[in-house]
């Protein structure tokens, strides 16, 4: 099969397009036929490592994946051939990535793709919706009527915590570039702030003045001193980006107010977090209501070159999707 892999860490250079043995599925495994993958990010922390993880070289590059089965193991139950499937966990911990023409995926980790939802719409939500709901209710606790304020609110991200959280009974501030504004509005969005606004903070307080229950911030700045002074008493602070950001953190206000503060990367959430989060995941696109601003596809010998373009942020608030058919 053609692959999209690395022999060694480094920068995107290093990325082979080439043939490597078809993998064989053990006996809880399913072997994907892949339609499409996504490029994301942790793909390019994983391959210039950055983010270590365990690595059996040569490495497949990718974690999301969909398509169609192929094969499966004996004990790999719930799965027939042909059955359209997704997986947003490979590419970590050891398990091959996703950049392929075929696949392995644990059974565990495999979803099934609700019918009629295309292949290319899917592999380019699961990442960032499957971290907004891990965001919002795994680490973030929100409840029906509390307000939410999301930071990049215009983004992959920052779009399916919006969504998310207006379907939960949960009241949106949106932060945004102004251009994004009627965006936001559509996914849901109760109040629209331009991130640029020198009143920013100001008019959020005039919005809700008994402060934010839950502040989650996408855009990787992670301004601590704000998001505390936006937290209702007892608020809760959920960070997700900017691997590389140190921001200083107010303690007195921030323990003054009964605050609480968590961090999560989505390659540490466990199997059932990882299937609860695609339950819901795979709920929203049955009924359309996940969808990508700005996709593009490209064929499985594009990897390197768009693992280049996203780390000089060419990409930022596009989806790149690989398609192993346009190689042919």
């Amino acid at each position: 099969m053609r692959a999209a892999f690395i022999k060694t860490l480094g920068p995107p250079e290093n990325i082979r397009y080439g043939e490597l043995p078809t993998p064989e599925p053990g006996p809880t495994d399913v072997l994907v036929d892949v339609t499409a993958v996504a490029v994301n990010s942790v793909d390019t922390f994983v391959r210039s490592g950055l983010f270590r993880t365990p690595i059996v070289f040569p490495f497949v590059v990718g974690r999301d994946l969909a398509g169609t089965v192929a094969a499966t193991g004996p004990g790999a139950v719930g799965f027939a051939v042909g059955d359209p499937v997704w997986c947003n966990s490979l590419g970590h911990g050891g398990r091959q990535g996703a950049a392929a023409e075929r696949a392995v995926v644990s059974a565990d980790r495999l979803y099934h793709l609700p019918q009629g939802v295309d292949p290319v719409r899917a592999v380019a939500v699961a990442h960032p919706a499957a971290t907004a709901y891990l965001a919002l209710f795994t680490h973030g606790g929100l409840r029906a009527g509390e307000t939410v304020l999301v930071a990049g609110a215009a983004g992959n991200v920052g779009g399916a915590l919006v969504t998310m959280a207006r379907e939960a009974g949960a009241r949106v501030i949106a932060v945004a570039a102004g251009h994004d504004f009627d965006h936001c509005r559509a996914l849901g969005a109760d109040v629209v702030v331009d991130y640029r606004d020198p009143s920013l903070n100001e008019h959020i307080k005039d919005s809700v003045p008994h402060g934010v229950d839950l502040h989650i911030d996408t855009s990787g700045r992670n301004d601590l001193t704000a998001a505390v002074d936006l937290c209702a008493p007892r608020g809760r602070i959920v960070v997700l980006s900017g691997a590389r950001s140190r921001p200083v953190f107010p303690v007195g206000a921030f323990y003054m107010k009964d605050c609480t503060i968590s961090g999560f990367v989505i390659s540490h959430a466990t199997v059932a977090e990882l299937a609860e989060a695609a339950a819901t995941v795979n709920r929203h696109l049955a009924a359309d209501r996940l969808h990508p601003r700005h996709v593009e596809t490209h064929p499985l010998s594009a990897t390197a070159d768009l693992h280049s373009r996203m780390e000089h942020g060419e990409l930022h608030g596009r989806r790149a999707v690989l398609r192993p058919d346009l190689d042919t």
